[in-house]
C-alpha cells in the first residue's frame, strides 16, 4: 500500500488527478462547456482517479442527473470490513445546479422494520418512504453510511466520499440491474435520519462543511483567506467549483482536481470558489 500522506513529505508537489468521464443512461447531454467538451454524450459522472487506487481514503466526483438514481444504501466500516472491504462509505453532496423541481432523498419519513422495508423495496413503494427534499443550488447534505438515499433528476452535484466502490441497490425503477436486498437491509437505518450538518451554504463565504470522522471538506472562496487554511495539513484534494482557481500558479479548471500538500499553493480569484478535502 502506498503511504497515505506521501505528498506531505514534499509539500510543493502538485499532481493533477486523472479524470474519468462516465456515461450513464440517467446522465445529461447538456452539461455546461466549462466542465469540458463532451459533444452531446450523456455524461453521468466525472471521477478523479487517485494514484494510490483503492488504497486512497477519499474519492471526489461530479454527478449530472436527468433521471432519479436508484434507492440505495452503503455499509459502515464494521459491515464493510466484515464483507472483506477496506472501509465503509460515508458521503456528502453539495448541489451546484438544480432544475426547478429537483429533489434529494435522504433517510426515511417514518420508522419501519426490515420485513416492511423489504416488501416496499419489492413493490416499489419504498420510493414513498424516502424523505424527498426540494434541492437548490448550494444545498449541502451529509449522508452517513446506513442511510437509505436517492438522488433525483435535474441536478449537478459534487460528491465527496470514503473511497469504496460498494453500493447496495434496494430499488431501481425497473432498470435491468441487480438489487442487493439482503446486504442492503442488513445495514440500513430503519428510522428518519436528518444529519445536523445538512444546510444551505453561502456560496460566497468560506465554511467548514465536514470535520470528520472520516474526512474533512472546506468550502473556499476567493481571494483565499490565509486564516481559513492555517490548520489544514496532509494530502489535500483541491476541486474548483468555478473558473479562477489555481494551484502553484497553474490554472485548474472546473471539472478538474489536483493533489497537493501545501494549502498556501492555492489561489482563487475574487468571485471564485472551490472545495479542499482531506482524510482524517
Amino acid at each position: 500500500m502506498a503511504p497515505r500522506h506521501r505528498l506531505h513529505d514534499n509539500a510543493g508537489t502538485v499532481r493533477r488527478l486523472q479524470r474519468l468521464v462516465v456515461e450513464k443512461p440517467w446522465g445529461r447531454d447538456d452539461i455546461p462547456c466549462e466542465y469540458g467538451d463532451f459533444r452531446g454524450r450523456r455524461i453521468g459522472e466525472i471521477w478523479f482517479a487517485h494514484p494510490d487506487g483503492d488504497a486512497a481514503p477519499l474519492m471526489v466526483k461530479f454527478l449530472f442527473t436527468s433521471e432519479r438514481l436508484s434507492v440505495q444504501v452503503h455499509p459502515d466500516d464494521a459491515a464493510a470490513k466484515a464483507a472483506g472491504l477496506a472501509r465503509g462509505k460515508d458521503e456528502c453532496w453539495l448541489v451546484l445546479a438544480a432544475d426547478a423541481h429537483a429533489q434529494l432523498g435522504a433517510g426515511l419519513t417514518v420508522d419501519t422494520d426490515r420485513d416492511a422495508l423489504r416488501a416496499a423495496a419489492l413493490d416499489g413503494s419504498i420510493v414513498d418512504l424516502i424523505d424527498w427534499r426540494a434541492a437548490a443550488k448550494d444545498d449541502f447534505v451529509y449522508n452517513p453510511a446506513g442511510t437509505i438515499h436517492a438522488i433525483g433528476a435535474g441536478l449537478t452535484i459534487v460528491e465527496v466520499q470514503q473511497n469504496i466502490d460498494r453500493t447496495y441497490r434496494l430499488y431501481d425503477y425497473g432498470r435491468p440491474r441487480d438489487l442487493h436486498l439482503d446486504e442492503g437491509l442488513a445495514v440500513a437505518r430503519l428510522d428518519p435520519a436528518a444529519d445536523p450538518r445538512d444546510r444551505r451554504i453561502d456560496g460566497t463565504a468560506d465554511a467548514k462543511l465536514v470535520s470528520g470522522p472520516y474526512f474533512h471538506v472546506l468550502h473556499l472562496t476567493g481571494p483565499v483567506d490565509p486564516r481559513a487554511i492555517a490548520q489544514v495539513e496532509g494530502e489535500l484534494t483541491f476541486v474548483p467549483l468555478s473558473a479562477g482557481c489555481h494551484a502553484a500558479g497553474t490554472a485548474v479548471s472546473l471539472g478538474e482536481a489536483v493533489l497537493l500538500g501545501d494549502p498556501s499553493l492555492i489561489a482563487i480569484e475574487p468571485g471564485g470558489r472551490a472545495l479542499l478535502c482531506w482524510a482524517t
